[in-house]
């Protein structure tokens, strides 16, 4: 295979890498889309019954009480909202990275063969260039595998600062909850 010939195949297979990159984002918005439909349908139907509630309510201790036990389930559904939108959005990610690496270490074998058949034919004297090059492009490879390792630890730890930040929030508004029933 040529080398004109190589690379019209890897830019076909960039366009087909777009277009299923595309998709993957789209399928993404498509669930959160989904998430806050559904977030908004059922928050609308808490408000109204509240509203109901808090209408009938006889005295002041019960229309206290109405809110505080308000409190608690929103927070909780907050913070479960919270992690649905992360799911979303790391799953989204997870799905676009491993394509992309799929696709970036093929292209990368697709272009270390277009610089072995560049190499083949390249005219005497050259060698000391074509060194550099195969230099150059292992010196990248490393360099992006090094990127990527640092990308995938960074993402473990958002991950985890994630889940404890959304686990103390629901702890402490509980805590609050249970303090306000005291007082009431």
């Amino acid at each position: 295979m040529s080398t004109v010939e190589q690379l019209l195949a890897n830019q076909q297979a960039n366009f087909s890498t777009l277009f299923d990159l595309g998709q993957k984002a789209f399928e993404g918005v498509e669930k959160l889309v989904e998430l806050n439909m559904q977030v908004a349908k059922t928050t609308l139907d808490e408000v109204s019954e509240h509203a109901k509630a808090v209408l009938a309510a006889k005295d002041p201790q019960e229309l206290l009480a109405l809110n505080t036990s308000l409190l608690q389930p929103t927070a909780e559904k907050a913070a479960a909202y919270s992690r649905h939108l992360y799911d979303i959005a790391s799953s989204t990610g997870a799905e676009v990275s491993k394509l992309a690496e799929g696709q970036l270490s093929d292209a990368q074998k697709k272009f270390l063969s277009v610089v072995d058949t560049a190499v083949k034919n390249a005219p005497a004297g050259t060698e000391n260039a074509v060194v550099l090059v195969k230099s150059a492009v292992a010196a990248a490879n490393n360099a992006f595998d090094s990127v990527q390792k640092a990308a995938k630890q960074a993402a473990e730890v958002a991950e985890a600062n994630f889940q404890a930040m959304s686990n103390t929030a629901v702890k402490a508004t509980q805590a609050a909850t249970a303090k306000g029933r005291k007082v009431a």
